[in-house]
């Protein structure tokens, strides 16, 4: 992480801690990371944070190494890159850590040896966009300015309302590390799902939905349509084949989830702040096949029509 900045006349008389946190929103951590292992300069002088600075000094902030390209040889497409942060299409059913069992083949290990920030996390069977940062500093001023994310998703049956808001509270099963559900009023931590049918095709009873995060809470968007009715195609956790909670309104269930073999979940939408210049960053993914072919009755104009509105929901 290298920063090379001009101080603004509303800064003057900061001191360079009020600075690095007011400036550029770094977190304590950040900062004495900076202290201990990186530099700290003012008008070419080193400095201490709880000096103060004018309008117009020049100071240079840098800390660790973010100069350098993740591995474009992977298999995992990379949309954009700088010094900062990466946006990639993770594939579906690779994990994002490192974890027993998948040491050499997550989404991090395949892109660097380097260490990582994830700024979001995607289940190992999700596919779609995700973002990674380089360095601690963007990774904690891009979650601080928030990202909004929207999703894809083949779901069973059709939704009553063309487009709606599910706000229920999401909890973790009692004796359960993986499964959610639904608490009742007032336990749980705030869940707010918003949902777009864009498409019902009556013959397999499976709809094409859009949904988009307002929090962003494990499973939720699982856990919310599964609530509503509409679980999600291939979703061996929540859907109708689970062993936890099987359905029978579903009858065709089990050859289309055989066929996708994984919950039908794609990030399709991802939007937010640059941590360096406050532009503002827009990323799109389209719908991956083994989604797009559950739909064969549509064109791929068609297709085309229907993803159109990602963009104004």
């Amino acid at each position: 992480m290298k920063i090379n900045y001009v101080v603004e006349d509303k800064y003057d008389g900061y001191t360079l801690r009020q600075l690095l946190q007011e400036k550029f929103r770094m977190s304590s951590v950040c900062i004495k990371k900076i202290k201990l292992y990186g530099q700290l300069d003012v008008n070419g002088v080193h400095t201490r944070v709880i000096d103060r600075c004018k309008a117009q000094d020049f100071v240079y902030i840098s800390y660790g190494d973010s100069d350098y390209n993740l591995n474009s040889n992977s298999s995992i497409p990379i949309l954009y890159e700088d010094e900062w942060f990466a946006v990639c299409v993770k594939p579906a059913n690779m994990v994002t850590h490192p974890t027993h069992g998948h040491l050499d083949d997550s989404l991090l290990t395949q892109l660097s040896s380097r260490s990582l920030h994830p700024v979001m996390r995607l289940d190992r069977e999700t596919s779609g966009l995700i973002v990674v940062a380089k360095n601690g500093f963007a990774h904690n001023t891009i979650t601080q300015s928030g990202i909004d994310k929207k999703y894809l998703a083949v779901v069973y049956g059709k939704y009553e309302e063309d487009a709606g808001t599910i706000n229920r509270p999401i909890q973790r099963r009692a004796g359960s590390i993986m499964i959610r559900e639904i608490a009742n009023d007032g336990d749980g931590h705030p869940s707010i799902t918003h949902y777009k049918s864009l498409y019902y095709d009556e013959t397999r009873n499976i709809s094409l939905v859009l949904f988009k995060l307002e929090t962003g809470r494990c499973h939720q968007i699982r856990v919310h349509s599964n609530f509503m009715g509409h679980p999600l195609v291939g979703d061996g956790l929540y859907g109708p084949n689970s062993i936890d909670n099987p359905r029978s309104d579903f009858p065709n269930s089990k050859k289309l989830d055989s066929i996708i073999g994984r919950q039908a979940l794609h990030c399709s939408y991802l939007s937010f702040f640059h941590p360096m210049t406050n532009e503002r960053m827009t990323f799109k993914s389209m719908l991956p096949n083994d989604m797009r072919d559950m739909f064969n009755d549509l064109s791929d104009e068609s297709i085309n029509q229907l993803l159109s509105q990602i963009d104004r929901f």
